[in-house]
């Protein structure tokens, strides 16, 4: 849970509304044609392979000469997409409040290699999975939220208390804004420290 109320003034919403607006202008309408891909994979199989992960790296445009790289490919997909397949099955629980399938669904990744801290890739592997539930997170969102007086503290848990907040924001949001995915907040978040 974050810290912070989600009783936000007019002109914060404004700036959100404006910032999803400036990110749908300014970035390319193909830009997420790789994550689209890869969502369209994870729907058929219901889990995420390594060259998936590979292709979600690159649109993240996260480093891959890292040890963790190398120890991620040195599993086998099978073991890899077991992991992938538990956080996919807890990402789109509609049992489950957002927040707790996102910790779920984190979890469910934690032992892989560059999935143990972090969360960059951790949500875009989620996100992939559960398009319409979970969002991206990184740096600039989480100064999205700080911008907004919304203080989510750098501990473990980060990334279902950034989901659950997003789905307060939602909930709390105006008409215009409810009705957006989190990943359409998402990017409106990152937007505003653009």
């Amino acid at each position: 849970m974050t810290d912070s109320s989600f009783s936000l003034a007019p002109e914060h919403w404004e700036r959100l509304a404006a910032a999803r607006q400036a990110y749908t202008d300014t970035v390319s309408p193909y830009y997420d044609e790789t994550l689209q891909e890869v969502t369209r994979r994870a729907y058929t199989s219901g889990s995420i392979g390594k060259a998936d992960i590979g292709a979600l790296l690159m649109w993240k445009r996260l480093r891959a000469d890292t040890p963790w790289a190398a120890e991620l490919m040195a599993l086998a997909d099978t073991d890899v997409r077991r992991a992938t397949a538990a956080a996919t099955t807890a990402a789109r629980d509609p049992t489950l409040s957002l927040g707790a399938a996102a910790q779920a669904g984190r979890a469910a990744l934690a032992h892989l290699p560059g999935f143990r801290t972090g969360d960059a890739l951790a949500s875009a592997v989620l996100t992939a999975a559960a398009p319409d539930r979970m969002a991206i997170y990184d740096r600039r969102a989480h100064s999205g939220l700080h911008a907004l007086g919304i203080i989510l503290s750098h501990g473990p848990g980060r990334y279902s208390r950034y989901i659950e907040a997003i789905d307060q924001l939602l909930a709390a949001a105006p008409a215009q804004i409810r009705t957006w995915t989190p990943r359409e907040m998402d990017t409106a978040l990152y937007w505003m420290t653009a």
